[in-house]
């Protein structure tokens, strides 16, 4: 069988990435890369650099990585599902869920595969936990804490830290305990002087009264990346920069000690940190995009989850705008 010939669409700081791995990726070759800024990173080795959507879908291509900035998503999604090509857009899938609603119709409407890029999920310490929480390793999930903070990137213009790094959160939050957000509270903050907010603190519940908080800003001098699941029997604490995951379990041991045996709590129990494969997470996501392309399987993240994601960061920004709790 010849190889899924791939296009390239925005080649800024996340598609010179998409570029490398998809030359890494068997079963695939890059032949066909554009923007119309050029190549700032030269990663079109040896292709034309096309100008626009048109001259890519011109070089006959069956599936395509949509890596432009996120206001033009609609118009570049949209013109190559009309093309009929398979589509993997970088998050949040959208500006709005209505550009949102759009895109994922475009591609369903045709049957074609059109995925999202909400890396995390293909992060090795998330992809085992979800593993552990679905055989019951904790019990009853209890919460899901997020913490999402570091220094302001560059490489982002034209939407604030809800969309950008709180869509992650939302999105693993939701595909970790397999349950829908059903409402969301949230104040914001914008210390920087730009255009969008820098900083959001959210809690919500999820169906079955999972509880969730999220902290998440672009003004922290120290970069963290924290997901911690609280439950019946412990909590798992994973660390996606390092793809490290612990699991601390509730203790079972009587306490002696007075002022501590008043407390009618759990106790600290042993901890035990997984040794994981570590693989690429962009390489993860490529590959199930792949497989899903080629009818295999069908572990990508979903449009119609991608704009489940933005109308859940929709409803942070409207919690926060107007103070009120936002029922989903």
């Amino acid at each position: 069988m010849p190889n899924l010939r791939a296009g390239l669409i925005g080649l800024g700081m996340m598609g010179r990435h998409h570029a490398r791995v998809i030359r890494e990726l068997d079963g695939v070759d890059l032949v066909a890369v554009a923007d119309s800024f050029g190549d700032p990173h030269g990663v079109a080795d040896g292709l034309t650099v096309c100008n626009g959507v048109d001259d890519l879908i011109a070089q006959g291509i069956d599936l395509a990585v949509v890596a432009v900035p996120t206001n033009l998503h609609e118009a570049v999604a949209v013109q190559l599902a009309e093309a009929g090509i398979h589509c993997l857009v970088e998050k949040p899938i959208a500006g709005d869920s209505e550009a949102g609603r759009r895109i994922a119709s475009a591609f369903e409407s045709r049957g074609l595969i059109g995925a999202v890029g909400h890396i995390e999920r293909f992060n090795p310490s998330l992809q085992s936990l979800r593993a552990r929480l679905e055989a019951g390793d904790l019990g009853d999930v209890y919460q899901i804490s997020t913490r999402r903070q570091g220094p302001f990137p560059a490489r982002i213009a034209d939407v604030g830290v809800v969309k950008d790094l709180a869509t992650h959160d939302i999105d693993l939050t939701a595909w970790l305990a397999q349950k829908n957000y059903v409402d969301v509270v949230a104040h914001t903050t914008s210390r920087s002087g730009r255009e969008h907010e820098d900083m959001v603190t959210a809690i919500g519940h999820l169906s079955g009264g999972v509880v969730t908080n999220h902290i998440v800003n672009w003004l922290s001098p120290m970069k963290e990346r924290t997901a911690i699941v609280l439950g019946e029997r412990g909590a798992f604490i994973a660390d996606t920069i390092s793809a490290d995951l612990t699991f601390v379990e509730n203790g079972t041991f009587q306490t002696e000690w007075e002022s501590m045996a008043a407390f009618r709590g759990v106790s600290e129990g042993s901890s035990i940190r997984f040794a994981l494969a570590k693989r690429e997470p962009l390489k993860m996501e490529h590959e199930a995009f792949r497989d899903a392309v080629l009818g295999k399987s069908m572990n990508i993240v979903t449009m119609a989850e991608g704009l489940e994601t933005l109308r859940v960061a929709e409803a942070v920004l409207e919690s926060a705008r107007t103070g009120n709790v936002v029922r989903l």
